[in-house]
């Protein structure tokens, strides 16, 4: 394996460095090309160029007829206005003719419209004639068409390189004939947990009996890699034992990125840290002046960066928030990796007792003067039906031991869609 650099610890950072570190050792994940229907929510690795105007011809708007506006103008119920219908236009059937005066095609909407004709009356103005048709209203003069090209112009940039493919650019990318796009690839996100008292849903009886607990944090950070963009590799719950934890964390090698919840405190039976620096791994830290979520580590593993996440189940979906979503929005390409902070006002009053930096559970509410803000409850790490409750999580500043009512605090919504480039919580 060679000479291992030497690793470089911090014991107590803060935790936007702790973000900010994180981030300047993930790389964006390479461009493949992948089914159009595949694509939803990836980032596009390229610029799209148009190679055609789109619509491609000009076309009705309308059922109707279409037809010369000089031709139609002044029609009225009592004096109709008399045309000749030269041919029909359904869509997909190209005109053979021109509309000339005193003429017009019956046609459909997305039909193109035949030369000559700079109208499309619609078909409720009309009697309906085959051979010829009586319109009775002017309204139409002059519109009910769409030109070619006025939503795409050939040769113009419609998406460009890092642009979020949702379902209207896989519309347009479909528009153009474009079956595989270029986009980044999803990282493969490997999710290990440990303990001896954990057990997957599979033994039910063993949780039930309240001889083991159940390995919640796995399948919430499964559906929560997921959701960031990322695609979960669960390998399983490992024993606590430094045989078991290589055994399952071999399989972390042929990954993108490893996240583990649990095993990195100073436990005697918290071997996480240890057996990664056998395996390779070089550590950049692993305590950071937080609540919840004091113990996250952060290394590399052969080169694939290393999460280690609290193992209590509240502490697991808030630092997976601050630090692991950030770091796969980065991998997947986009550029604006955290959610934006907003303030809202505390509709009661927080006490708080450690000198550190809190992330208390919340939920943020309309009021009469603005965004208001109010504990989930008790904010004990371990009361995951707090994280059901909660919309939002408040940041307090390291050191404010009480925040009245009515104060102003930097929350951070956990459904705001606005991202930003930098820690809203530094």
């Amino acid at each position: 394996m060679g000479t291992r650099a030497a690793a470089v610890i911090d014991t107590a950072l803060g935790a936007a460095d702790a973000a900010r570190r994180i981030l300047a050792e993930v790389r964006r994940q390479p461009a493949l090309r992948v089914p159009l229907d595949d694509a939803l929510d990836s980032i596009l690795a390229e610029d799209v160029v148009s190679p055609l105007d789109l619509p491609a011809w000009t076309n009705s708007a309308m059922d109707g007829y279409a037809a010369r506006a000089d031709d139609v103008r002044g029609a009225t119920p009592e004096r109709p206005v008399r045309l000749r219908v030269i041919e029909e236009l359904p869509a997909g059937r190209f005109p053979t003719r021109t509309v000339g005066p005193g003429e017009c095609a019956r046609i459909f909407t997305g039909a193109p419209l035949p030369a000559g004709a700079d109208s499309v009356i619609r078909q409720e103005d009309s009697d309906l004639g085959q051979d010829t048709v009586s319109i009775y209203k002017d309204r139409d003069a002059g519109v009910n068409f769409r030109l070619a090209g006025e939503d795409i112009r050939r040769g113009s940039t419609v998406l460009s390189a890092g642009s979020a493919l949702g379902p209207a650019e896989l519309g347009v990318l479909a528009s153009l004939a474009i079956a595989h796009p270029l986009v980044y690839r999803r990282p493969r996100v490997a999710i290990l947990g440990s303990g001896d008292e954990i057990v997957d849903v599979d033994q039910p009886d063993e949780i039930l009996s309240g001889r083991k607990t159940a390995s919640s944090n796995t399948h919430t950070l499964v559906a929560l890699v997921r959701r960031a963009g990322g695609e979960p590799v669960n390998l399983g719950v490992a024993r606590d034992t430094p045989e078991s934890l290589r055994a399952h964390l071999e399989g972390a090698l042929a990954c993108d990125v490893l996240v583990t919840t649990a095993g990195i405190s100073v436990g005697e039976h918290d071997y996480v840290r240890s057996v990664l620096e056998e395996l390779g791994a070089e550590q950049r830290f692993w305590k950071l002046r937080m609540r919840p979520g004091a113990p996250v580590g952060f290394g590399l593993l052969r080169g694939i960066p290393w999460i280690g996440l609290p193992g209590n189940p509240v502490s697991t979906m808030v630092t997976f928030e601050l630090f692991v979503r950030p770091a796969i929005r980065r991998m997947c390409g986009r550029a604006l990796a955290f959610r934006r902070a907003v303030t809202a006002r505390a509709a009661e009053p927080i006490t708080l007792k450690p000198k550190l930096q809190h992330f208390l559970r919340g939920i943020v509410t309309e009021g009469p003067s603005g965004l208001e803000a109010r504990l989930t409850g008790p904010q004990g790490s371990g009361i995951l039906t707090s994280m059901v409750h909660a919309n939002a999580l408040l940041v307090i500043p390291e050191g404010r031991f009480e925040t009245p009512a009515g104060t102003d605090v930097r929350t951070i919504l956990l459904d705001d869609p606005v991202h930003q480039a930098e820690p809203p919580f530094d």
